[in-house]
């Protein structure tokens, strides 16, 4: 293996398995959230609030941090944010108020933004041919979000709250160490990107249309892993360890099948391909609307879509190279963001629809109408369009 070669392997690999870590960190309330509900007396919408509010800060910070890897590098940003991440975690454990726990979440958000440092780093080692099958190993990193549901649980249960946080700190650190030796760093570009030449990615319409696929794709990904645990045990009455179980295996199946979708991407028309993933997103929500209490139609309903959602976010970032090459931090950025919102909207509403109609049903049907909207946007951008190949910018 030439040297080049050793190295996009590792800036591939140790990407996505930094990015495992800090999804870990990014998840860590929401397999045990009923638990703090119980623990600390909250409502419906405080439990919601505590499992969404990292994906705030995850989601808006991936702007700025992608434009900012654009500039200074993949290497840097990534451990320099990983090791940030140690500060939140630490004193998340000594604290056990709502108030300072929600405080140290919100900062714990900053795991999420890693997912746009690692798509800029690694979209920068491969061509364009192999991006999509490419970005959508990258994506695996979404793993993160499985690792805390097996194991959050069983500390909780085992050592306590405190060292939830505290594991996952040293987990975090271990990992920025690994990633600073394992990897290199590009050389800069001659020319260097403004501030300005970044956030023009905003003028272009593909940049909000992705966005828009993204979330629905992402942000389903996320609101079913966030949720699924509280639904499990409001609805079928499951232990914290058992509802995180099978939230794990949904994140799994989303994530195993997301380069899957940029590869089908990379072959068929992106567009084409998101028209079938959507129309299915579409069926399989009025399913889960109508039997959510039913738990073996639940159930193959979730896998089903773990297995649209997940292909659907590797066939949308298939795309986000070709809006703007010279600026993938900058439109990764932007359209992870949305993405990254799209969960957070989600988990709270069905917070509110449970608290008033005692069920989940109405949420369901929110996704499918949502989902119908974005069918719509497809056919009247894309109508009799093979694929979608906007005009690089310079």
């Amino acid at each position: 293996m030439d040297v080049k070669k050793k190295d996009q392997t590792s800036a591939l690999f140790l990407s996505t398995l930094a990015m495992v870590v800090s999804f870990a960190l990014w998840s860590v309330i929401a397999p045990i959230s009923t638990d703090i509900q119980i623990v600390y007396g909250l409502s419906e919408m405080e439990k919601s609030f505590l499992v969404v509010t990292p994906v705030v800060l995850g989601s808006i910070m991936r702007i700025p941090m992608g434009i900012i890897t654009d500039k200074y590098g993949g290497r840097k940003v990534y451990t320099i944010t990983m090791l940030f991440l140690i500060i939140p975690m630490v004193g998340a454990g000594f604290f056990h108020q709502y108030s300072m726990l929600l405080f140290f979440v919100f900062f714990i958000g900053m795991a999420g933004a890693t997912f746009a440092i690692a798509v800029s780093y690694v979209t920068k080692w491969f061509p364009p041919e192999k991006q999509g099958i490419v970005l959508g190993i990258t994506g695996m990193g979404n793993m993160g979000t499985a690792l805390a549901s097996f194991t959050v649980p069983t500390i909780y249960t085992n050592f306590g709250l405190e060292w939830v946080f505290w594991g996952f700190a040293v987990a975090i650190a271990f990992m920025a160490l690994i990633f600073w030796f394992g990897t290199k760093e590009l050389s800069k570009p001659k020319e260097v990107i403004t501030l300005k030449q970044s956030l023009s990615v905003v003028k272009h319409k593909q940049t909000w249309v992705l966005s828009l696929f993204y979330f629905l794709t992402f942000g389903g990904f996320m609101a079913f892993s966030l949720y699924l645990p509280a639904i499990l045990q409001d609805t079928f009455q499951f232990s914290a360890v058992r509802a995180g179980m099978i939230a794990a295996g949904f994140v799994i199946l989303a994530t195993c099948i997301r380069p899957l979708g940029g590869y089908l991407a990379d072959i068929f028309s992106p567009v084409h391909v998101l028209k079938l993933l959507f129309s299915g997103i579409v069926i399989f929500a009025v399913v889960m609307a109508f039997y959510s209490t039913n738990f073996a139609m639940f159930s193959i309903s979730c896998a089903m879509m773990a297995l649209l959602l997940g292909a659907g976010n590797g066939a949308v970032f298939k795309l986000v190279p070709q809006v703007s090459p010279t600026n993938t931090g900058a439109v990764t950025g932007f359209v992870s963001a949305i993405g990254g919102v799209g969960g957070f909207f989600p988990p709270v509403a069905l917070g509110m629809i449970k608290g008033i109609t005692g069920g989940y049903t109405f949420g369901f049907l929110l996704l499918a109408l949502f989902t119908i909207g974005c069918l719509i946007v497809i056919r009247k951008l894309y109508h009799n369009r093979m694929t979608v190949r906007p005009k690089p910018t310079t």
